[in-house]
């Protein structure tokens, strides 16, 4: 069985109405302090040190703080991917990842990622300048192989000898 929430939070029930008196009590001064601060506010709209900021600083500001910047970089290399590589390369490729300038890029075949392999010098600098991404190393990947022998509902591959023993 719980206990009593007075006891819970350590509080005194005798002082209880008096706490919550008091707060309805002060709620009229807030209010009417609001009303006073917003009367301030209107009389001092537009002057120096008043203005409020504009969007873009306020989001730049806060992809800074909270560390949205690279993901905000892969997101604008991924819309702009054609403008980099062109529209053939780009419907065969695209980007994975981005980590610690270390960019990872997956082609549909093997045969586009050896195109992409020899405009990684390109791509470096295009990327640079374009999206103000430091880029030191470009890593093309072909089509992954997919393995469907491997996974936790497999029975592991004993050989064919492995399947008939009986012992």
């Amino acid at each position: 069985m719980k206990r009593p929430i007075d006891q819970e939070l350590h509080l005194d029930p005798r002082k209880l109405p008096a706490q919550v008196f008091n707060r309805i009590v002060r709620r009229p001064f807030t209010r009417k302090n609001q009303k006073i601060e917003a009367e301030k506010a209107w009389y001092s709209f537009g002057k120096p040190g008043r203005d409020p900021s504009g969007l873009s600083s306020v989001i730049d500001r806060l992809a800074v703080q909270d560390g949205w910047t690279p993901h905000l970089k892969i997101a604008q290399l991924q819309d702009h991917w054609d403008q980099i590589v062109g529209p053939a390369i780009a419907q065969h490729s695209r980007v994975l990842s981005y980590e610690q300038g270390r960019l990872v890029i997956q082609a549909r075949t093997t045969v586009w990622a050896t195109q992409l392999t020899y405009l990684v010098p390109q791509l470096k600098g295009k990327i640079t300048d374009r999206i103000r991404m430091p880029v030191d190393e470009i890593v093309v990947t072909g089509p992954r192989n997919y393995q469907f022998s491997q996974g936790p509902y497999t029975r592991a591959n004993k050989g064919r000898a492995g399947r008939y023993n009986r012992s």
